[in-house]
């Protein structure tokens, strides 16, 4: 095992779950789901934390995962969180409930992303989580840097999508896409910017300005 390997898996294993998570977790493999790594959703959690999150939209409810890491921190944190699939959405409510998070901290609204996006209101999350379809990640972003309150934080999961990011000869859409959105937020003034190799890859977005 390389170095970088030894490295990703300590980091990974040093993570604490709560049972809750775990259970989450566990289930989310049954699925088919490929949630957030324990080392990425200890990096959701420190986020809301460090930013003192009080409302937070997701892309990608998933059952549950990303949300419990980032409602562990902030006990009076509202999550908002989309999914087309209603069923993930069912297992997830029930993930909240299991772990003591009060039905009223929680909005999950099924539907495409795509479509529901556009009708939130502007300027008005401290954090907005990306977890969802890797090609459409461009779009998905500039959904969350409008969405996102001015010094607000936008966190985009599997930044470095299976290892083929860093590989310039990987021409998938999904490779591609991140790769375009990594190199073009790096070049803006009006975020900053930074990658993290915990899990898949976090991508960390600050907006700028007042």
């Amino acid at each position: 095992m390389s170095d970088h390997d030894l490295n990703w898996k300590y980091v990974d294993e040093a993570v604490v779950e709560s049972e809750g998570i775990a259970r989450a977790a566990q289930q989310s493999l049954e699925l088919g789901i490929d949630a957030v790594s324990p080392a990425v959703g200890a990096q959701l959690a420190v986020m809301a934390a460090a930013v003192r999150a009080e409302s937070v939209i997701e892309v990608g409810t998933g059952v549950g995962v990303s949300g419990l890491w980032m409602l562990q921190t902030v006990p009076g944190v509202h999550l908002t969180s989309i999914d087309a699939e209603t069923e993930y959405q069912q297992h997830a409510r029930e993930n909240f409930a299991d772990a003591g998070i009060p039905p009223a901290r929680i909005r999950l609204i099924a539907g495409r992303a795509a479509e529901v996006l556009p009708r939130m209101n502007e300027a008005s999350y401290d954090l907005v989580f990306v977890d969802a379809d890797p090609a459409a990640v461009i779009e998905y972003v500039e959904h969350g840097l409008r969405l996102a309150k001015p010094g607000g934080t936008v966190l985009v999961a599997h930044a470095l999508w299976k290892g083929r990011v860093a590989d310039p000869a990987r021409r998938d859409e999904a490779a591609t896409a991140f790769r375009t959105l990594i190199a073009e937020l790096a070049a803006s003034s009006a975020v900053a910017t930074a990658v993290s190799p915990a899990g898949d890859g976090l991508l960390q977005i600050v907006k700028l300005g007042v």
